[in-house]
């Protein structure tokens, strides 16, 4: 990845109860691409399928669609990350999702942080995401199928 970083110098870690903290989808990518941290996009697969996805980003639900109902293999599956990587980085559509899977991936013994604004931002005044915050609108990379 050669994507420049937009403020991720000015960035900080926001600290938030029970999880190691909120972080911009900047600092995210910053720590991500230096190797700092791993990326789990924490969306249904069906998000990431019909909205778009980042790049090998390491995809493990949160919750399922239809339904958003919990994926019974979230903890096993985040466990599985700890040799590869302590530090990691929740994203979800809008960050609020990921800020339950941190808190509990810090449960399970992980150095946890949600990404702020996730994949696609708040809603617009039209009540349409994805047009004002989030990684895409950050410039970061993503792809859609």
């Amino acid at each position: 990845m050669t994507q420049d970083l937009p403020d991720a110098t000015s960035a900080t870690v926001t600290p938030a109860e029970g999880y190691a903290g909120d972080i911009s989808p900047q600092l995210a990518f910053a720590w991500w691409r230096a190797g700092e941290a791993l990326l789990v996009d924490v969306r249904s697969d069906a998000e990431r399928a019909w909205v778009g996805f980042v790049p090998d980003a390491i995809a493990i639900a949160w919750k399922q669609w239809p339904g958003m109902t919990p994926n019974p293999d979230f903890d096993q599956d985040i466990q599985s990350l700890l040799p590869l990587q302590r530090k990691v980085l929740l994203l979800c559509r809008s960050g609020v999702r990921s800020i339950a899977a941190a808190r509990r991936a810090t449960e399970l013994g992980l150095e946890a942080y949600n990404v702020l604004e996730g994949f696609e931002g708040d809603p617009d005044e039209r009540g349409q995401r994805g047009h004002r915050q989030g990684w895409r609108q950050r410039g970061l990379p993503w792809m859609q199928s």
